[in-house]
């Protein structure tokens, strides 16, 4: 059993009244002044983020609620927050002291939270929502569902505006250019590609609010969004010039300048609904209504002709070319000497001092902090220990977490941000005696991801029908896991990237696998309050062969950090898995090697040490 560290024990001073109850009763308030019986707060903001700027995180401000996903829905006598399977241990807790509801869903994607408002409003009822933050496409579902039993959306107006009274103010910190050798292709270049697509569509104009397509599209970067090297910002292309909004201050005379020679103006960040309403009437506008909320889609004039299809620099940033993957390469063998550096001093420390779940995240983010090229982590470090590792976004906090002592499994998931990539992880450890079954899990995963790891496929498979290569010698023995086995991951960009996504719910059509893709490959098992088992690598997908059948695909293992075969029972292993790994090892020992010493390179060397049965 895992000590816990956590100020909730008996001995500790009386825990505070949770302030959120009197926030609820402000909204409903303010929900009352307005005429709305009922409220969405989703997790977003205007640009459809994951991970958000304190400045739209009313969801967490009204719930107490702290992970990246979820919505609630507040009503005079009833407070929901819908989260999928992720969430359910820690929201749970964190709804605990609140009144607030947790309601279930299997996965983010899920819109009960629109058939509950359907079934609990009655006819002549109006449900609120702040059109800037709200989807297009959830909108629709909302406005189609409502309307059906004569209930109104009105999105005119953000309640938080009136009852946060602290809230924080915009994002201010500066946006740099991402320079060549790491940026490959010129900002010109990719303003060409994104109006060729206009053009195919007879689009004069495109709008694009979405951070990580904009900063993609104008090489350019910022620190506005915990762990992605974005800003927040929208743009508006037309076949001769563009227009960034960002607000005053973050972009320096000097590359204001170096827009300019790419005829790139400069806007005020709160003139973007204006510039939608002053399109000239006759033109034409190239929108994603998967990357646009309502508020912005509804600021465009009658008059204008909207062409609605995916943001043309979604496929384009999630093809790596040659060069950006080789840079990835790079990327990768900095990444794993850096582990190298944090597993042998782990494996050093473990019984001399104290280290806890806390100690974990420190350590490794200052080994990837030694490295060329860092810039930070790409999401926060997930280190649990036994039964916070069964909690696949577990998060430890100083209030509560876990010593690293005892028998146990010891899950991490961790990754950077570089200049020349962006690098996602989970490795698992054993701690003191690991039982028979937590190896058992162990190898049950090891064998998905080899599974995926070793998977050909014809060109154009939707990338959800690869869900299954992964979970077949889990569901084998009657396990499952809840969340999806692969997402796409940038070049110094967003380490969740579309479009493709290795998941059972086809959350969008444009998903079919394309040479150039870096895609997680990470499925799991998790024990409530026993332990975790989850292991990571990215693979690029690359050209395996033409037949008469047509242009078949493969995976390349880019992550290059040995997997602890002390977890693993061989007897459970095939011939061809126990070679897929003898095979990896050599290759992550013969790349990491030239750039450990010390204790860093023995502990590299004991732990890709071949295995047989």
């Amino acid at each position: 059993m895992n000590s816990i560290i956590s100020t909730s024990n008996t001995d500790a001073a009386p825990a505070m009244i949770s302030p959120i109850p009197a926030r609820l009763q402000q909204l409903r308030a303010a929900m009352k002044a307005h005429g709305l019986d009922a409220y969405i707060i989703p997790s977003a903001d205007p640009h459809l983020s994951e991970y958000l700027p304190e400045h739209w995180q009313g969801r967490t401000y009204l719930s107490g609620f702290t992970g990246s996903v979820g919505t609630l829905v507040v009503t005079a006598d009833f407070a929901g927050l819908w989260v999928d399977s992720r969430y359910w241990s820690q929201a749970e807790k964190e709804l605990a002291p609140t009144g607030i509801q947790m309601m279930k869903i299997a996965s983010a994607a899920a819109t009960l939270h629109i058939d509950w408002l359907a079934q609990h409003l009655t006819s002549g009822q109006t449900v609120g929502a702040d059109g800037f933050v709200l989807g297009l496409a959830t909108a629709r579902a909302l406005t189609s569902a409502l309307q059906a039993k004569s209930v109104r959306l009105d999105t005119s107006k953000d309640l938080l505006q009136d009852i946060w009274p602290d809230r924080p103010g915009l994002p201010l910190s500066q946006v740099y250019e991402h320079k060549a050798p790491f940026a490959v292709i010129s900002r010109k270049d990719k303003l060409t590609q994104v109006r060729e697509q206009m053009r195919s569509k007879a689009a004069d104009w495109h709008f694009v609010s979405t951070v990580d397509d904009i900063a993609w599209i104008f090489n350019l970067r910022g620190a506005d969004v915990s762990y992605n090297p974005v800003f927040v910002a929208h743009a508006l292309i037309s076949a001769d010039k563009a227009t960034l909004f960002v607000s005053k201050g973050k972009i320096d005379q000097d590359l204001a300048a170096v827009l300019a020679l790419d005829k790139i103006e400069i806007a005020d960040y709160s003139e973007a609904q204006s510039a939608l309403r002053h399109l000239p009437a006759t033109d034409s506008i190239l929108i994603d209504p998967r990357r646009i909320t309502y508020g912005f889609r509804d600021a465009i004039p009658a008059s204008v002709r909207v062409v609605e299809a995916i943001n043309p620099s979604v496929f384009a940033k999630s093809r790596k070319t040659a060069e950006e993957a080789q840079f990835v390469r790079e990327a990768m063998e900095q990444d794993g000497a850096a582990l190298c550096e944090f597993f042998s001093w782990l494996e050093a420390s473990l019984g001399k001092q104290t280290i806890t779940e806390i100690t974990i995240d420190e350590q490794i983010c200052a080994a990837r902090a030694r490295q060329p090229h860092f810039i930070s982590p790409s999401f926060g470090t997930i280190a649990g220990f036994n039964g916070n590792g069964a909690m696949p976004h577990y998060r430890a906090t100083p209030e509560s977490h876990a010593v690293i002592e005892g028998d146990g499994l010891l899950l991490i998931d961790s990754g950077g941000q570089y200049l020349n990539g962006t690098t996602d992880i989970t490795r698992v450890m054993p701690i003191g005696t690991v039982s028979e079954a937590q190896k058992r899990d162990f190898t049950l995963v090891l064998k998905g991801m080899i599974n995926l790891s070793q998977m050909q496929f014809p060109r154009g498979t939707p990338s959800p029908m690869l869900d299954t290569v992964a979970r077949a010698p889990i569901w084998r023995e009657g396990i499952n896991y809840g969340h999806g086995t692969g997402h796409g991951v940038g070049y110094f960009l967003n380490v969740h990237e579309g479009p493709q996504s290795i998941s059972g719910a086809l959350a969008e059509a444009h998903t079919a696998m394309e040479a150039g893709m870096i895609t997680s490959n990470e499925p799991g098992i998790y024990r409530p309050d026993q332990w975790g088992v989850r292991i990571e690598n990215l693979l690029l997908t690359v050209p395996a062969v033409t037949t008469e059948f047509g242009d078949y695909l493969k995976f390349e293992t880019l992550t290059l950090c040995p997997i602890d075969t002390r977890c693993i029972l061989v007897n459970l292993l095939r011939d061809d898995e126990i070679d897929w790994l003898n095979t990896y090892h050599a290759t992550v020992l013969a790349r990491l090697t030239p750039r450990v010493t010390g204790a860093a390179l023995s502990w590299l060397q004991e732990r890709t040490k071949a295995i047989s049965k």
